[in-house]
């Protein structure tokens, strides 16, 4: 019988930052995400979102492994973006 293999996986290589819990079988069981905003004629900075992404990040991994078991013992592996984009915020 097989083990269900689970990830949780990072992204936030530009304004969102996303953690996502998906199975083996490519089944999405979280994905929680938060978007960085900026003001009206104003880029992406590349500290300032990095703020934001650190910010947001372990709130959106609670709220991930909330929604599949409230425990990182489900967790067999991470996965993460390596890049291209903005270096910073990775």
């Amino acid at each position: 019988m097989w083990k269900r293999m689970i990830a949780l996986g990072f992204e936030g290589s530009t304004n969102k930052i996303g953690v996502g819990v998906v199975t083996l079988d490519r089944t999405i069981l979280s994905n929680p995400r938060h978007t960085y905003i900026t003001p009206p004629t104003h880029g992406f900075l590349p500290r300032e979102t990095a703020h934001h992404h650190l910010h947001h990040f372990l709130p959106l991994i609670r709220s991930a492994l909330d929604t599949v078991s409230n425990s990182p013992a489900v967790i067999n592996c991470l996965c993460y973006t390596k890049g291209p984009r903005m270096g910073v915020p990775l």
